[in-house]
Formats: structure tokens, sequence, C-alpha cells
């Protein structure tokens, strides 16, 4: 088993990233509101940015969950994978179809970037802290026990 130096973020760290992420996530949110043309190009592109906020986070977490040996099955890794692949695929297809302005997809392609980036370092940050606060407890001899699921 390896072994890890237990190293805490600072609370500026934190609320950079967190500040970052809502900052991703309202500028995503007002350039698909914003967008000119059909409300079904709207819709397709706020699915498409959900299904890459989400995506992100399964693939953060199960990268994360993998990195000392395989947990997971490597079906659910490639699941994981294809789903990631599939949307930033069909979300960067989505917007290059989109009948918009050049600018528009620049400020929606940026916005989107930085949402897909915010999400992988939130999903670290917040791991970090818990394996930061279970390793604490585990010096202190305080490890919660929960009984196994019947």
């Amino acid at each position: 088993m390896a072994q890890y130096i237990m190293q805490r973020d600072t609370q500026g760290w934190r609320a950079q990233v967190w500040i970052s992420f809502g900052l991703a996530v309202l500028a995503c949110g007002i350039g698909v509101l914003r967008l000119p043309g059909q409300e079904l190009d709207r819709a397709f592109l706020a699915i498409g940015l959900f299904f890459c906020l989400f995506s992100s986070f399964a693939l953060a977490k199960t990268v994360r969950d993998n990195r000392d040996g395989q947990v997971d099955t490597s079906s659910w890794k490639m699941t994981v994978w294809v789903a990631f692949a599939a949307a930033f695929s069909l979300t960067a297809w989505g917007l290059w179809r989109m009948n918009i302005g050049e600018w528009q997809k620049g400020f929606m392609l940026v916005s989107w970037l930085f949402l897909v980036s915010s999400t992988f370092t939130v999903a670290k940050t917040i791991r970090d802290k818990h394996e930061a606060e279970l390793m604490d407890r585990s010096s202190r001899g305080t490890v919660e026990t929960r009984p196994a699921k019947a």
C-alpha cells in the first residue's frame, strides 16, 4: 500500500477553487440563456454541458478511486471514459454546428472548457480534504467504523 503525506489545502486555495467553479457554471448558464437562435439549440447545449459536468465528476472519481490499484471493474472504467469522450465530443460537435456568431461560439467554448477544468479541480479538492480528514482521524485513533451493509 502506498503512503501519502497529509497535506491540507489552504483556505485561499479552496475559495479560489469554489469561486472558479461557480463562475464557470454561471458563465455557461448565462451563455446558454443569452444565445440567439432556437430553443432546441440552447436546450441541446445545456444538456451537453450538464453531460460534460457529470461525466467529468464521474471520471475524476473513478481515476482517483483506482490510483493505487484497480478497485472498479474494467467495464465500469470503460463506461466512464466512453461517457466522458461522448459528452466532450457531442458537445463540441453541437457547438461547432450551431448557427451562431463566432464570438458566441468562442464564449461558449471557453466557458465550457472552464467548466470541465474547474470540475476536475473541485473534485480533487473535495477528495483531498476528505482523505486528509480520514488520515487525521486515523492518526488520532478515532476512525469511524460503519457496520457492513446487509
